[in-house]
């Protein structure tokens, strides 16, 4: 018998995971983004990493012409930015009024995230309603902040 969809996502809600920010930019130059819990890393040698992103999504449209992505990892702090790259349209206005730099290939980098990567996409793998992008890291840093986290369907953090 089928799981039901609902059932389905209350399971894998108990499963925690970071929460990033993937961005990428257009052929017309044109900066997107979005918030991504489905993120994770694939291999180290070479550093792979993977996201999986809906095919009904405007970053979908984006990736599959784009060279390259970024990665920024969220700071605990940074729940609010999680949910404007969640909930506002992809381009333009998610941008507006935040902090930020862009890597060497000019994907946009969020400021005060823990971590940062830079990925050259080098394989794509359709999965159900998603697309799985895998990208080769080029440049990575990190600082020593804690995590946000994403939890049943909310945003959580780790005690202290």
């Amino acid at each position: 018998m089928p799981i039901d969809p609902d059932e389905f996502r209350a399971v894998l809600g108990r499963f925690a995971s970071g929460v990033t920010v993937l961005t990428a930019r257009d052929a017309d130059a044109q900066d997107h983004g979005m918030t991504v819990s489905a993120f994770c890393s694939v291999s180290l040698a070479p550093p792979l990493v993977l996201a999986c992103i809906a095919l009904s999504s405007d970053m979908h449209q984006v990736l599959q012409r784009a060279s390259h992505f970024g990665v920024s990892v969220l700071e605990e702090g940074q729940e609010l930015l999680s949910r404007r790259f969640a909930e506002l349209p992809s381009a333009g206005s998610r941008f507006d009024g935040i902090g930020y730099s862009r890597a060497d290939t000019g994907v946009v980098l969020l400021d005060d995230a823990i971590a940062h990567l830079e990925c050259r996409l080098v394989s794509t793998h359709a999965a159900g309603d998603h697309m799985i992008y895998v990208g080769k890291v080029e440049w990575a840093d990190c600082r020593q902040e804690r995590p946000l986290l994403y939890y049943r369907g909310g945003y959580a953090q780790l005690e202290r």
